[in-house]
């Protein structure tokens, strides 16, 4: 076993056309309008604040050029928001523009205000630390790269600091490079947290859309399956009946051609019983409450059925419990069956020659487990096992089912096992072989008495 549990479905490891999975693809389209103009109104109270608290102290700064420059970006601000409704979701240019004039603004105010050596310049942190929250990674180091080299400008082009009437302010010019130094640092910082906290949480995001797309359709195999079993057996009375009648009228009939037909609707109703006998055949598919319900045994058989006949590797099963005790029914969740069929898929494209299902009970636990005699998990693939990652591992198109995704679909089953109660664990085996084990309280899956 290696590193991925397939969907039944072909596409479900895909959250869009092409299945891309990168940064890129995950912050595409994600900055709204009402977003941007909404903190560009913050900015823009924080910055008449600021300019009129200056004031109040007497400071000697170009106030007529502050203001403009403060009035140019509520204007734009104001523009934005008329022109565009606030639900609209800016283009990657179109905010990569946006927050490209919002730099300008920024570092033109500071530098009427004194350049590097003003503590505010750390206010071009903030469209960058936007950008590496919706935007792909390109524009992200297009903004950044604007914000580092403004931020070195500054240091060496500027105005003086404001400085109260009869104080002298002399900065050193080390300082200001310094200042420059540290916002570029901070910018990129800022920027990385916020993009990696970001990435994960767009692609934990994508993942669970898939996961709930996968249970759904469990969800409703499940419910057809118990509509078949109520369907055959609401039938086999009327079928037993249109057969009777058929016979009557095949014995009573006044012409060879009513004969034939009479003896036509038998042959049909009988081949419609037989259809329905196989539906009902199975123990489980007797009624609605018992086809909600299975023994340990039956779960660990249809989570090995679909992959017994494979050449090259065989599928074993087991069920073991504590002495004296009667084998447990578990309620029937299309979550469990779903997860391990999945991680039995992945076991047979590594196996060397076996695999083998287990599940053990107690009287308070019951456990399911997955192990190989493959090679194992790598410990790159072992470190990211659960997580919503997409990757490709080598080697794996010559594979017994030629799937060669990993990362998601383990992230899918993981998902779906933890919705039962259940703690899910991965690691490699001794001497060798990977292991996927899920352990559940008994009273999280077990059924009730009928």
């Amino acid at each position: 076993m290696q590193g991925d549990a397939r969907p039944y479905e072909r596409g479900l490891d895909e959250p869009g056309p092409g299945g891309d999975w990168s940064e890129g693809a995950v912050h595409r389209g994600r900055l709204r309008v009402r977003t941007l103009v909404t903190l560009r109104w913050l900015v823009v109270a924080g910055e008449v604040a600021l300019l009129l608290l200056v004031m109040g102290m007497g400071f000697a700064i170009p106030y007529p050029l502050c203001f403009a420059v403060v009035g140019a970006g509520a204007w734009l601000n104001l523009l934005t928001g008329v022109a565009s409704p606030g639900q609209r979701v800016f283009g990657d240019r179109e905010a990569t523009v946006q927050l490209s004039i919002d730099l300008l603004l920024i570092s033109t105010l500071i530098f009427l205000t004194g350049g590097t050596s003003n503590p505010f310049v750390l206010i071009l942190i903030a469209p960058v630390t936007l950008a590496a929250a919706t935007l792909p990674l390109r524009q992200l180091l297009t903004l950044g790269a604007m914000a580092a080299v403004i931020s070195a400008l500054l240091a060496f082009i500027s105005l003086p600091l404001p400085h109260a009437p009869g104080v002298a302010a002399a900065i050193p010019e080390s300082f200001r490079v310094g200042a420059a130094l540290a916002n570029i640092a901070g910018i990129a910082l800022t920027a990385g947290y916020v993009r990696q906290a970001a990435v994960e949480s767009a692609r934990m995001a994508l993942a669970l859309d898939v996961t709930q797309a996968v249970l759904a359709r469990e969800q409703r195999l499940s419910a057809l399956g118990a509509l078949a079993a109520a369907a055959a057996h609401e039938l086999g009375t009327p079928l037993a009946t249109i057969s009777i009648v058929a016979k009557e009228l095949a014995r009573e009939a006044p012409t060879p051609a009513v004969k034939e037909d009479a003896e036509l609707l038998v042959s049909q109703a009988e081949r419609c019983r037989e259809i329905l006998r196989r539906l009902t055949e199975t123990p489980d598919a007797a009624s609605d409450q018992v086809h909600e319900r299975l023994s340990l045994r039956q779960l660990v058989q249809e989570v090995i059925e679909p992959h017994a006949g494979v050449k090259g590797v065989r599928v074993e099963a087991i069920v073991t419990g504590a002495k004296g005790m009667k084998t447990p029914d578990i309620r029937r969740m299309p979550e469990i069956t779903h997860a391990f069929t999945s991680f039995v898929e992945n076991a047979v494209d590594f196996a060397d020659s076996e695999i083998l299902v287990s599940a053990r009970f107690d009287a308070d636990t019951i456990s399911m487990e997955v192990r190989d005699d493959g090679p194992g998990f790598p410990p790159e693939v072992l470190a990211k096992l659960g997580e919503p990652y997409v990757t490709t591992r080598p080697g794996a198109e010559g594979s017994r089912t030629g799937h060669i995704g990993m990362g998601l679909g383990f992230f899918i089953a993981k998902t779906l096992l933890e919705r039962t109660g259940a703690v899910v664990t991965f690691q490699n085996g001794r001497p060798h072989g990977a292991v996927v084990a899920a352990r559940w309280p008994r009273s999280k899956i077990e059924a009730g008495v009928l």
